[in-house]
């Protein structure tokens, strides 16, 4: 396992991480024998940073993952976040030391290496109506919600402190670029590699404008998200009988089949030997920019993750293979 450095922190992490998200189930539906497994092989092969959030499963995910580690005696790198509601914001600090206090209950802990806000990133004055968002600018960020994470550090329940880089391209620049964030999780992949790489105008998802730039220059740590879109870069809309059934796609296409449809176009990477199949090339895309810190995978079963390892060992994709993609990337723009 190859490690790097996350950002400032100083923090040595795998550059493949252990979701236990939703989206792939294994730490929220999955056996707990089978969870047990699939954690003990991740440490064989060298994973530290273990990520979940208290909105995954309702608080499954935090307590069968606090519930694995105990089993095996363990005690990883591990993050979390924290979601806010309306009536949250009369006082932020208590909302989050609430959710924090609560996550560390389930995971059986006495604090987290880091603590992430999960909520979307919007302009000054934006208003945000969908139920489960309510969107934080900059001002809320850095006024409000970094002083109380400041605190929980200073009482010994956190390490480091960041976001989910989601939401207006703008309003991340600027919250990025205000120094006080320690780490980010960033969307990457090659249906929308903008983060990192330039994409032609037209290009049919959101363009973050090569935010990665602004997180290296502020030393920001980026944890890679999505970087297989959710599953639609193998190519396939079947779902493992463990994963979500259905998902919504994040910066990228309208809807989950049309992500498997242009993925299509990416084929060449395999049939030209770039790389052995259409996920083994997006796993490998994602440590393609030396931003990026670790690519964070949510897994199904044991035979993901052991085939998610042996991809990264290969390491970032070969500049042969980001000259084909330039290539191929303007084909989206034209196909809308």
């Amino acid at each position: 396992m190859n490690y790097r450095t996350l950002g400032k922190t100083g923090l040595r992490v795998s550059a493949l991480g252990f979701g236990c998200g939703n989206v792939g189930g294994l730490m929220v539906r999955g056996a707990p024998a089978e969870r047990e497994r699939a954690v003990a092989r991740a440490l064989e092969l060298g994973i530290n940073y273990f990520d979940t959030a208290p909105s995954y499963g309702n608080g499954l995910s935090e307590q069968n993952l606090g519930l694995t580690l105990k089993a095996l005696r363990v005690t990883p790198q591990v993050g979390t976040k924290f979601n806010l509601s309306q009536a949250d914001l009369s006082d932020v600090p208590a909302a989050i030391t609430r959710s924090l206090e609560t996550s560390l209950r389930r995971l059986g802990l006495d604090r987290v290496d880091l603590l992430q806000c999960h909520e979307r990133i919007v302009p000054a004055g934006a208003h945000v109506s969908e139920a489960s968002h309510i969107g934080v600018d900059r001002a809320r960020v850095v006024g409000e919600i970094v002083p109380a994470l400041e605190k929980l550090r200073g009482q010994g329940k956190l390490r480091f402190f960041g976001i989910t880089a989601l939401g207006d391209t703008g309003a991340l620049h600027e919250t990025l670029d205000s120094g006080t964030l320690d780490t980010a999780q960033v969307c990457f992949n090659l249906l929308n590699p903008s983060a990192g790489y330039l994409v032609p105008p037209n290009f049919p998802a959101q363009d973050f404008k090569q935010m990665l730039r602004v997180a290296a220059r502020r030393r920001v740590g980026v944890i890679a998200i999505r970087v297989l879109a959710a599953g639609a870069l193998s190519g396939t809309e079947a779902r493992h009988p463990i994963a979500v059934p259905t998902v919504d796609p994040i910066a990228s296409g309208p809807d989950y089949g049309t992500d498997v449809r242009r993925t299509q176009a990416l084929r060449a990477l395999v049939d030209e030997g770039h790389a052995t199949s259409l996920v083994e090339a997006s796993l490998r895309f994602a440590l393609t920019d030396d931003a990026v810190s670790t690519v964070l995978l949510g897994y199904s079963s044991l035979e993901h993750l052991e085939y998610a390892a042996a991809s990264l060992d290969k390491g970032p994709l070969s500049a042969a293979a980001r000259e084909r993609l330039a290539a191929l990337w303007p084909g989206f723009a034209a196909a809308g």
